[in-house]
């Protein structure tokens, strides 16, 4: 009964999940396969966190092994999407950039592959009256733990899921940051060679006003100091 318990334990901690960062250029599509099962359930989030050029904007595909496009997206800058496969094969999850002359993306996304199936009894009730209450007992104890280890597990995951999806939040805000200080040093830089340029001319210009009064008096006391 060791034996069960360990497996009922292991059953429910398992879950694939993966989250990739990668850069999409301009022009191009980027696709990712991933195998499931049928009744598994594919969760999967996606952020553009930065782009070179224009809006953070992309459009996702998901598409099941028989080609049908299950899921479409067109030029968002964030989406998640949950979908219980009906086939057994290599899903598609593809990232579409071709809408974009010059900017490349940077795209985040989280994806996990579970199950909602409930679990399997591992012993039969007739099984255990022969035990009596002992086993019942037992068993009662094993689900319990079975229970709290999935309560911890989907808790673990959603915290994880939250930080790194956090995370993407704060570089796509870093990003934004970062691009709107180089626009206002830039902007800024070329005000103040606007204003020298100006401030130069003026200076130039009352200057030479001050020099053509100057000479304009030189040249009329002569004519004074003649007569």
């Amino acid at each position: 009964m060791r034996y069960i318990f360990l497996i009922t334990i292991f059953s429910v901690v398992f879950a694939f999940e993966k989250d990739i960062t990668f850069t999409i250029q301009a022009g191009k599509m980027d696709c990712f396969f991933q195998k499931v099962s049928p009744n598994e359930i594919i969760d999967i989030e996606y952020q553009v966190i930065d782009a070179t050029h224009g809006e953070l904007d992309i459009s996702f595909q998901l598409a099941d092994p028989a080609g049908l496009v299950i899921v479409a997206d067109y030029k968002k800058p964030e989406n998640s999407h949950r979908h219980t496969a009906t086939l057994e094969g290599d899903y598609r999850f593809c990232f579409d950039n071709t809408f974009s002359t010059f900017s490349q993306k940077t795209v985040f996304f989280d994806l996990m592959i579970d199950t909602e199936d409930v679990p399997e009894k591992d012993y039969d009730d007739d099984k255990e009256m022969e035990l009596g209450n002992a086993a019942e007992t037992y068993m009662m104890r094993v689900r319990d733990i079975s229970e709290c280890v999935t309560r911890v597990r989907d808790h673990v995951a959603t915290a994880r899921r939250l930080q790194e999806l956090h995370s993407a939040h704060e570089a796509r805000d870093r990003n934004l940051a970062e691009d709107m200080c180089s626009r206002v040093l830039t902007w800024s830089i070329w005000q103040i060679l606007l204003m020298l340029f100006v401030g130069i001319t003026q200076v130039f210009f009352v200057r030479s006003l001050f020099e053509d009064g100057h000479s304009s008096y030189k040249r009329f006391i002569p004519k004074l100091s003649s007569r």
